[in-house]
């Protein structure tokens, strides 16, 4: 696979209604494709958090401590891989996925990547 080419000059800056699960963005067409960006975030839980959660499962329902982890992870990642696709010159991004994965017991790997493009207004 060629290497990206360098961003061009001056500052880029990417609205999320620029990114999608989809493989295109209605009323744009891609005019580029800059290839696979990606944001990694590696977030282990503290002691009191468990602690917290723990308490949380003796009530039953939601638990927040979890949940507000998981969405500021996720959060992070989908900034990150924004970041990585406007230092390569994109202004949007389709077929973006999330994946996780346990690294080791209160530890996670989340993952946000997609295809970083160049699209104009049709």
């Amino acid at each position: 696979m060629p290497p990206i080419d360098p961003p061009p000059s001056g500052p880029v800056t990417m609205s999320t209604a620029m990114v999608t699960t989809g493989l295109e963005l209605a009323g744009f067409r891609i005019v580029r494709n800059l290839g696979v960006v990606r944001g990694i975030v590696v977030r282990s839980r503290n002691v009191f958090g468990t602690i917290g959660a723990s308490l949380q499962t003796l009530v039953g329902g939601d638990i927040t401590l979890f949940s507000d982890l998981c969405e500021k992870t996720r959060q992070d990642a989908f900034l990150r891989m924004m970041q990585h696709a406007i230092e390569h010159g994109a202004n949007g991004i389709i077929a973006v996925r999330y994946d996780a994965n346990e690294l080791m017991q209160g530890v996670t790997e989340v993952l946000a990547y997609g295809t970083a493009v160049v699209v104009e207004r049709n």
